[in-house]
């Protein structure tokens, strides 16, 4: 991950001088995870609400690992399966799918990905859940030579579709028993 070359300060305003320490502790050992991986690659993307690829601010990198509480690795590497699970819940799954394809838009007026990045993040994103429907959609995207990008309505067709499919399936399943 970059630095990004925004430094701010904390905005917590705590009540009690002991809790103020507390924070203030905490920010700073925050502060000193976010300094010691500055320059590596990170998987909370999502969660930082960051606005660019590969970079992140020192506020971005605050308020997730407030969220997350996680101050060194061994924290953040025991928040992972809550984070999953979160955003895995249908209610949440729709903003990390468009975000997801949001974040891949590298360049502030593209508005498409090139295929063979829709086609890795096709597997990454919804792989899990659609499987068979993703391999298919994936098989068709590398075939086809007519398209070379995917703007944002495709990419939210693609979920559709796997979510009637699955849906249409599982009506057929409870209709033959």
């Amino acid at each position: 991950m970059r630095r990004s070359s925004k430094k701010s300060s904390s905005s917590a305003a705590p009540a009690t001088a002991g809790s103020t320490k507390a924070v203030s502790k905490e920010v700073e050992r925050i502060d000193q995870f976010f300094y010691t991986y500055a320059d590596r690659s990170s998987g909370m993307i999502e969660k930082m609400g960051s606005e660019k690829q590969g970079y992140f601010t020192l506020d971005e990198w605050r308020t997730a690992l407030k969220a997350l509480r996680a101050d060194s690795i061994s924290k953040l590497k025991k928040s992972f399966p809550e984070l999953v699970q979160e955003v895995m819940r249908p209610s949440n799954f729709l903003d990390f799918y468009t975000y997801s394809f949001r974040y891949c838009l590298t360049e502030d007026k593209k508005k498409c990905i090139e295929i063979p990045v829709a086609c890795e993040l096709l597997n990454l994103v919804l792989g899990l859940q659609f499987r068979p429907q993703v391999d298919k959609l994936i098989s068709y995207l590398k075939f086809q030579s007519e398209y070379k990008v995917i703007n944002m309505d495709q990419w939210m067709g693609f979920y559709r579709f796997c979510n009637e499919a699955l849906e249409a399936l599982e009506d057929a399943d409870s209709a033959c028993f």
